[in-house]
């Protein structure tokens, strides 16, 4: 077997290139989009797999308003990290850290008497009112309120704790089920519950500061549900949505997310050799297999076995047999290029390679699940951190 030389100065074993100008210049065209609302950039789950702490604050760089969480812990990280401003997180669970939310100045949500109990009690031992948020459930059937005698006792209470200078309620808020699917029903059944259940509160004395039911999805196509503030997700990091909506470029953005890898070997077989677990693959004649260094405990999904899209040398290869834990196999064809080469699993395109939305195809999945599960093995590498111009 021959083999080409290595280059001098070999690459990492694989690299998530976060690309901050892309993400900046995505903040700046989704305010564009809901221009009269204020914008709250979603950094939950590490910024769906990019570096919580970096996106941030490269996100309020570019104008955002507000930080987005899920977790109090995420909230709290970013905190710690020195990220100002108005945070929000929403999934709590009882005995959550109420307290050190509200001494670090977070916006928590609320969607049941339960968890009002405990953010009023812990605004006691604080001695300093807590920012809550009450969450509708207009339809999603998941987190939130159910409208009716739910919503108007948690409301009642919330407003009577506010008398008594235990919380603030700086939002009323929802979340929609069906925004990534133009037309469906669901949407303007929701806008219309979430209109009934604000109305509600604010005759009885609820002054949010924000009120806010659109994610990325409404943020691009649903002016008229825009209110006081958006929450973009994933559209954040350059991806669209749903792909029926349109692509990246039609909503301006970019994809922020670049998954590469260095060839660990590559080497000659005959035909009828078969490829990784289970022989899922066989080679249908003499060729060269190139042995990718990331598996499904990188977050490749093995479902995309036999399937997946890798760039090497310019040209799309198709993942050979099935994706292991910590590796998976191309063939190349009968090229040889040298250990070391470097393979885009994917990125914004503009290299001919595939995206994160290839990627979900080829998974059958969505393309948020793509970047999200990227694991840590996978270092992040970040560029163009400086602020444009």
């Amino acid at each position: 077997m021959s083999e080409r030389t290595a280059p001098r100065t070999a690459p990492l074993r694989a690299r998530a290139e976060i690309d901050l100008a892309a993400l900046r210049a995505n903040v700046r065209a989704l305010r564009a989009h809901a221009p009269g609302a204020a914008l709250m950039a979603v950094v939950k789950s590490e910024a769906y797999g990019h570096g919580a702490v970096p996106c941030a604050r490269a996100a309020v760089a570019a104008g955002a308003d507000w930080l987005g969480t899920a977790t109090p812990e995420e909230a709290l990280a970013l905190r710690a990290a020195g990220l100002p401003g108005r945070i929000m997180c929403w999934l709590w669970t009882p005995g959550g850290p109420w307290r050190e939310a509200i001494e670090a100045d977070v916006d928590v949500s609320v969607s049941g008497m339960w968890a009002l109990r405990e953010v009023t009690e812990a605004a006691r031992r604080a001695d300093r009112p807590a920012r809550v948020q009450l969450k509708a459930d207009t339809g999603l059937g998941r987190g939130g309120c159910q409208p009716g005698e739910d919503w108007a006792e948690l409301v009642r209470e919330a407003l009577r704790a506010e008398a008594e200078g235990l919380l603030r309620v700086t939002g009323l808020w929802s979340h929609f089920a069906c925004a990534d699917e133009p037309g469906h029903p669901s949407i303007a059944a929701q806008l219309g519950r979430f209109r009934e259940m604000v109305a509600h509160a604010e005759e009885r004395g609820a002054r949010p500061e924000v009120r806010h039911i659109a994610n990325s999805p409404a943020t691009l196509t649903l002016p008229e549900s825009h209110f006081d503030l958006v929450r973009t997700g994933i559209a954040t990091y350059g991806i669209s949505p749903s792909p029926e909506l349109g692509t990246p470029a039609d909503f301006g953005l970019r994809p922020v997310m670049t998954l590469s890898a260095s060839l660990a070997l590559v080497k000659h077989v005959p035909g009828g050799h078969g490829v990784s677990y289970g022989h899922r693959y066989v080679t249908p004649g003499e060729t060269t297999l190139g042995l990718v260094p990331l598996g499904y405990a990188d977050g490749i999904p093995r479902h995309a076995s036999s399937a997946g899209p890798v760039l090497v040398e310019g040209k799309w290869r198709t993942i050979a047999g099935r994706v292991a834990m910590d590796q998976f196999v191309v063939d190349l064809g009968g090229d040889e290029p040298a250990p070391g080469t470097e393979a885009v699993l994917f990125g914004p395109g503009d290299r001919g390679e595939p995206t994160a939305e290839d990627w979900a195809q080829a998974a059958g999945t969505i393309a948020y699940e793509i970047v999200t599960r990227i694991g840590t093995r996978v270092p992040r590498v970040y560029v163009n951190e400086e602020q444009d111009g």
